[in-house]
């Protein structure tokens, strides 16, 4: 499998029985802009828990903004991507499962009706569920304590994570329905999302190769300027500095764990001249990779 893992996300949730895995993610020395969770999709739901920071996530193309102690839950199949939005440390905790996580509720005829139609994707909440009335005293409180429990595994914490996780989404759908009535999703929020899928596999496959925006506009089926305006739209960047990030991130990890010199590390990534190299590098990272290999700076980004 090719680095850099930001193209995607192959998550595994380790315990069959249990589909279900926190990752605590932090991200220092942060600066307004920064990808803080780089482009990725996967089959399971996933809840991210705001600690610290401020950012804006776009999620199947639709922008969110989130602080301290707001929550996201991002759909199964879902391209997402994150950025910082203000000069400080990142924190959040990504709690990952598989609706398989429940399956011997799947004949029960209210959960069918309550719960799984969320959980399929059928239907969907909000994407910013921290938005809700009473979050605070109803809600938070309860996804804490699951975070806690997963992270101290004391002996059965499986069982009570999974009670608890499901009693929350039961809650969340009484709550959601009182709102406004059960709208069954037909398209996914992002109309193209499985052709630009396609475009990200390959991207992280080929990321080194170099790929013009005529030729990924064809990979996706839609002319120039409409893929430009969707894939900004999806990403918050552009096709090219999408792939810039890419090549950047792979040489930030080759630069702190490989001996490789740098220009060796610069045509790796796709870059024959070394002084653009350099520029790109300094570009996105605000450093130069001599800095770097000097002195030994930490990745600033976020994978689960």
């Amino acid at each position: 499998m090719s680095y850099p893992k930001e193209l995607w996300e192959d998550t595994r949730l380790t315990q069959k029985a249990y589909p279900i895995q926190i990752f605590p993610n932090r991200a220092s020395h942060i600066k307004k802009g920064d990808c803080i969770l780089y482009l990725h999709w996967h089959v399971h739901l996933e809840l991210i828990i705001v600690r610290k920071g401020m950012a804006v996530f776009h999620i199947d193309s639709r922008p969110i903004e989130v602080k301290a102690g707001d929550v996201l839950l991002v759909p199964g199949g879902s391209l997402h991507v994150g950025y910082s939005q203000s000069d400080e440390d990142f924190e959040m905790d990504c709690i990952v499962f598989n609706p398989a996580l429940f399956n011997e509720w799947m004949n029960d005829p209210v959960h069918v009706q309550v719960v799984s139609i969320y959980l399929e994707g059928k239907a969907n909440f909000p994407l910013l569920v921290s938005s809700f009335e009473d979050w605070e005293s109803q809600y938070k409180m309860e996804l804490d304590e699951i975070t806690t429990e997963f992270l101290n595994k004391e002996i059965g914490y499986q069982l009570i994570v999974k009670a608890k996780l499901y009693a929350w989404f039961v809650k969340l759908a009484r709550y959601y329905s009182k709102l406004q009535p059960i709208v069954i999703e037909r398209e996914p929020y992002f109309a193209n999302r499985d052709h630009f899928k396609q475009l990200i596999d390959w991207v992280k496959e080929h990321y080194t190769e170099k790929l013009s925006v005529k030729q990924a506009a064809m990979m996706v089926g839609l002319d120039q300027y409409y893929f430009c305006k969707q894939f900004k739209k999806l990403t918050g960047r552009t096709f090219i500095e999408y792939v810039n990030v890419c090549r950047v991130s792979e040489a930030e990890r080759l630069l702190i764990s490989s001996q490789a010199t740098i220009g060796e590390i610069a045509t790796h990534v796709g870059c024959e001249n070394a002084n653009y190299f350099t520029k790109l590098y300094k570009q996105y990272k605000g450093i130069t990779p001599s800095d770097v290999r000097r002195h030994q700076h930490g990745h600033n980004y976020i994978n689960h």
